[in-house]
């Protein structure tokens, strides 16, 4: 992988990761849309992704770092009672979404991929990701959207379900647990801000899944340079990227996932027919 290819991909995983329109389904589509012949089994592309979601991840950690800090505090019992029960149950909630998703995704994460990770199909989830983006807009319930201090463990549970979904390239992991948060009678703003905090823990731990077969990879000269620079570059995009979308979710709640529901049924269904075609 070359320079310019490393710092797109980078630009596109920053951007993708916390967009509702699927980063995988992107990396997949995209470079086959480009001709690119990324190879995905060198021993060089297992650390450039792993650095990417570091960096991910860096760039969440720094956006929440107030939330992470209450809620360390909260449970090391370092605030005042209502503060620490308030904290505390924000963390809970966290760690009973990210259950299904650590459950299923090490069991049949490989076998989903393995299967679905064509571009063809990866498009056609994408349209499936559209229709699902404005079809949880016109089934949420639009008077009294809950707050995040409103949640219960019960809205936890279906979040945390959706969030299996994106175990198929093409479908959103923030897009699902945003549908999940709004079809529970959370705001838009809610149902991102929790669906970025979860965000964390599954990018953290997918990452620390990897690490040992980093560990032994045998790379060429440069290529590790060139991957912190890319992992740079993902964690700066993403921090803007969460920066961004928590004004829009927050400013914009009567609709905020229609735009991205039709840009995903245009490009989804723009790139299958052109795959298609020179398939």
């Amino acid at each position: 992988m070359d320079a310019l290819h490393a710092i797109f991909v980078a630009i596109l995983q920053g951007a993708t990761e916390l967009f509702p329109v699927s980063s995988l389904g992107h990396a997949v589509v995209i470079p086959a849309l480009l001709d690119w012949k990324l190879n995905q089994h060198a021993d060089s592309f297992l650390p450039f992704l792993v650095l990417l979601h570091t960096g991910t991840a860096a760039a969440l950690l720094a956006y929440f770092w107030r939330d992470w800090w209450r809620m360390a505090r909260g449970v090391l019992g370092l605030a005042g009672a209502e503060a620490a029960r308030r904290d505390r149950k924000l963390f809970m909630l966290i760690v009973i979404a990210t259950i299904p998703a650590v459950m299923f995704g090490f069991v049949f994460n490989k076998f989903f991929r393995d299967l679905f990770a064509t571009p063809i199909i990866a498009a056609a989830f994408l349209i499936v990701n559209g229709l699902v983006l404005l079809g949880a807009e016109r089934l949420r319930n639009k008077q009294g959207a809950r707050r995040l201090e409103n949640l219960t463990v019960a809205d936890a549970i279906i979040v945390g379900i959706w969030q299996c979904g994106a175990l198929l390239p093409g479908i959103s992991r923030s897009g699902a647990t945003i549908v999940g948060g709004l079809l529970r009678g959370a705001s838009h703003e809610a149902a991102a801000h929790f669906s970025f905090l979860i965000a964390l823990p599954i990018i953290i731990g997918a990452t620390v899944l990897e690490v040992p077969k980093l560990l032994h990879a045998h790379l060429e000269p440069g290529a590790l340079s060139l991957a912190f620079v890319a992992a740079a570059v993902a964690g700066l995009v993403a921090f803007l990227s969460t920066w961004f979308l928590m004004r829009y979710f927050r400013d914009n709640d009567r609709w905020s996932l229609a735009p991205f529901g039709i840009y995903c049924l245009v490009f989804g269904a723009g790139a299958a027919i052109w795959l298609g075609l020179v398939g």
